[in-house]
């Protein structure tokens, strides 16, 4: 693809979403539609009726987008052409002059939003009771087809291409060195951009990451418990939304586009079923104002397809979801083929890694071992998916102390606590 002529440019933003739009959310929510539901079956089935009806009430009445708006443009924000992707990012610079950079790679159905806890902390450790030797200067970007960075420049927009846009964002903010942290969708973006980057990345760490078997043998024997639960949590994961983001993310983004419930439940269906603990209801874990800021984004940027096609290209397109892999233990054909390609292009990846599980990740460390260069390896005994809106002191503590390791090119044993 040539060049966009103002590649180089880059643009400041702030977020400022139009009165009408406001006005409009609120009538829509108003004037909103319920299904009706089998009695006495809880969350099994979906968003209950009671409690989506309640929460889209307080999103109509009670949440104040202004504000958290106004938190949002407290940061100074830019966007920027790269390849021909618009692309919106954070741009938080430490105080301390000698602070790493690093990248901060949000998933689906999150956003920049995510990382607003964790900012301070890791930007400024000083003002936050820690070492400044830890600073990072931040970059926070919404990935392509994600929030502000869109419209999306065209398909084939997989986590390689999404890595080459965002090492050339890093390029052009003059950074040559720089460390890159990522869950979720950032989780397959992160070690992309280590692969594409080796000589400057200088450290990929992530956290919800999945790492899949790829049919060699011997390679389930001997599973610790907790793998062995992780092995079966991961084949008996309810993959409604995957299958529906990989296949159909055109056709489902209608009703997400035309209605704010639909939006509204399609993620906190996640929130619930993702985070810690799985019981609870989803402001349990992550704060109801935040988590609602990250729906707003999905609804007023109108990126429930573009934000999916991340699915498409990274499964369907390369077959890893052919007859029912993810429901198959990832037993059909073309997922094992898929995840057998990427071992062996994983192979190659050297760039220390940190991999931080939480108590609701699946990750298993042998097969993710295979596709990295596993560094440092961290459990929790608590947290979810979110760990950034759920623990983001566990986050920042785990970052801080594994980019501590790898600053200096010295690497040390895995850690297990």
């Amino acid at each position: 693809m040539p060049a966009h002529p103002t590649d180089q440019a880059l643009r400041p933003f702030r977020v400022d979403i139009p009165r009408p739009q406001l006005d409009d959310l609120r009538a829509r929510l108003a004037a909103a539609r319920w299904p009706a539901e089998v009695p006495d079956v809880g969350w099994s089935r979906g968003v209950p009726v009671g409690y989506a009806k309640e929460l889209a009430e307080y999103w109509r009445t009670g949440f104040d987008w202004r504000a958290q708006e106004a938190l949002l443009n407290s940061y100074e924000q830019w966007t920027t052409t790269v390849d021909g992707q618009n692309v919106h990012f954070l741009h938080v610079r430490s105080p301390e002059p000698d602070a790493t950079p690093l990248l901060l790679l949000h998933g689906w159905p999150g956003s920049v939003v995510d990382f607003l806890d964790v900012i301070g902390p890791l930007s400024d450790p000083r003002a936050h009771g820690g070492d400044p030797v830890d600073a990072f200067h931040l970059v926070v970007p919404s990935l392509p087809g994600f929030g502000f960075s869109t419209p999306l420049s065209g398909p084939g927009m997989n986590a390689a291409r999404m890595a080459g846009v965002l090492a050339g964002l890093m390029s052009r903010l003059g950074y040559d060195r720089y460390g890159v942290q990522g869950y979720d969708t950032g989780s397959w973006v992160a070690p992309e951009i280590g692969k594409q980057a080796p000589d400057r990345v200088i450290g990929v760490h992530v956290n919800a990451m999945i790492a899949f078997p790829v049919g060699a043998e011997g390679e389930t024997d001997g599973l610790s418990e907790v793998e062995q639960r992780r092995w079966q949590a991961m084949q008996d994961f309810n993959d409604g939304y995957l299958q529906c983001n990989s296949k159909r993310p055109q056709t489902v983004a209608y009703g997400l586009t035309d209605s704010p419930v639909g939006q509204l439940t399609w993620i906190v269906e996640k929130f619930k079923e993702l985070t810690d603990p799985e019981d609870g209801l989803p402001e349990d874990s992550v704060d109801r104002d935040r988590m609602l800021t990250n729906v707003s984004l999905y609804w007023f940027t109108g990126t429930a397809a573009s934000a999916a096609q991340v699915y498409y290209e990274e499964i369907s397109a390369n077959a890893w979801a052919a007859d029912g892999a993810w429901d198959g233990a990832w037993e059909a054909d073309g997922a094992r083929d898929g995840a057998s390609e990427w071992a062996e292009a994983a192979g190659g990846h050297r760039v220390p890694t940190g991999v931080l599980v939480s108590a609701h990740d699946v990750t298993v460390r042998r097969w993710a071992e295979r596709d990295h260069h596993v560094v440092r390896w961290t459990e929790l005994d608590r947290g979810g998916h979110f760990l950034a809106l759920e623990a983001p002191e566990a986050l920042v503590a785990d970052v801080r102390a594994f980019f501590r390791t790898v600053r200096g090119g010295t690497e040390v044993p895995p850690v297990v606590r």
